[in-house]
């Protein structure tokens, strides 16, 4: 069987080792180039070498106002905004045609910083709420794009919630460039319900809607492929992810034994509270669709959302 193409991030340089920052030096993410590296293929991208500053090069930051800040270097306050902004125009055509199913940015970078960059102004400390040049640009042009910064990679919750946004994303495009007809969307939210459930009930109610209102497909199309990466940026919470899991436990109502439900409601309780991982109740349940041959279970997303190797649920 021929492999399936993997899947491409893009990542800002430095952080898979190349020696481009201003002092010369890396920030290597060993998570990035030792873990994440062996499911994906990555996109270098450093905006401040690209644009044609050298390495080394003057220390840099932003000024103004965070909503539409101007980028400086920090000894003589050299404006070099424009340079940055006309070379994302053209960088972010070519990350277009590369279809990139997410990028994890370099975080306090005044070109990458995705949260919180510094923003300096006349009087005052500085604001805390700004973002990157070329972070803000990419995340105006592709506003379904999973992204992250390398930072937040250290919080379990956050990194599970990256991934699984990255192979959902991918699902989502890879059925989106299938030209799909109503079947077919229809069949995309069914296998997904227990994945959108347990991050968002309300998101999944208003797209089981969508679905059945007879809108223009493209629209449709459109609107719901909003929906499905807003639902999937919000955390999946212990308390929604425990709902989901007794929903499926009432899949095998009628076929555990009584000390099988009452260790799987044990475990679920378990799992709420903190005392548990994720990984557990969802491997006793994965047992049970394939030792009673549930087929509907068997389909969901939910119970294969990213690769098992990585460990993601064992540490949520």
């Amino acid at each position: 069987m021929p492999k399936e193409p993997r899947i491409v991030l893009g990542a800002s340089s430095c952080l898979l080792g190349e020696k481009v920052r201003y002092d010369g030096g890396h920030k290597q993410h060993h998570y990035i180039t030792d873990i994440l590296s062996r499911h994906f293929g990555f996109v270098s991208v450093c905006p401040e070498l690209e644009c044609g500053m050298p390495v080394p090069r003057k220390a840099l930051r932003l000024i103004g106002e965070p909503d539409d800040p101007k980028m400086v270097t920090v000894a003589s306050a050299e404006e070099m905004t424009s340079q940055m902004q006309d070379w994302c125009i053209r960088r972010i055509a070519e990350l277009g045609d590369l279809k990139l199913r997410g990028f994890i940015f370099k975080k306090n970078s005044p070109s990458c910083g995705l949260f919180r960059v510094k923003v300096y102004r006349d009087k005052g400390p500085p604001a805390t709420g700004g973002r990157g040049i070329f972070a803000r640009a990419m995340v105006s042009a592709f506003p379904l794009l999973p992204v992250e910064e390398e930072g937040r990679l250290a919080d379990a919750r956050l990194r599970e919630n990256f991934i699984e946004r990255v192979y959902s994303y991918n699902n989502l495009l890879n059925m989106l460039d299938a030209s799909p007809g109503k079947k077919e969307l229809i069949r995309f939210h069914t296998v997904n319900k227990l994945l959108l459930l347990a991050h968002s009930p309300d998101h999944y109610r208003r797209m089981g809607k969508l679905v059945a209102d007879p809108v223009h497909l493209q629209d449709l199309l459109q609107m719901y492929a909003r929906l499905f990466m807003e639902a999937l940026s919000l955390i999946a919470t212990p308390s929604k992810q425990s709902n989901v899991l007794m929903h499926c436990m009432g899949y095998f109502k009628k076929v555990l034994d009584s000390w099988e439900k009452q260790e799987l409601t044990e475990l679920i309780e378990r799992y709420r509270t903190g005392q548990l991982p994720l990984i557990v109740p969802v491997t006793i349940l994965k047992h049970y669709i394939r030792r009673f041959g549930e087929p509907y279970l068997a389909d969901q997303i939910y119970f294969n959302p990213h690769p098992e190797e990585l460990m993601l649920r064992n540490h949520v």
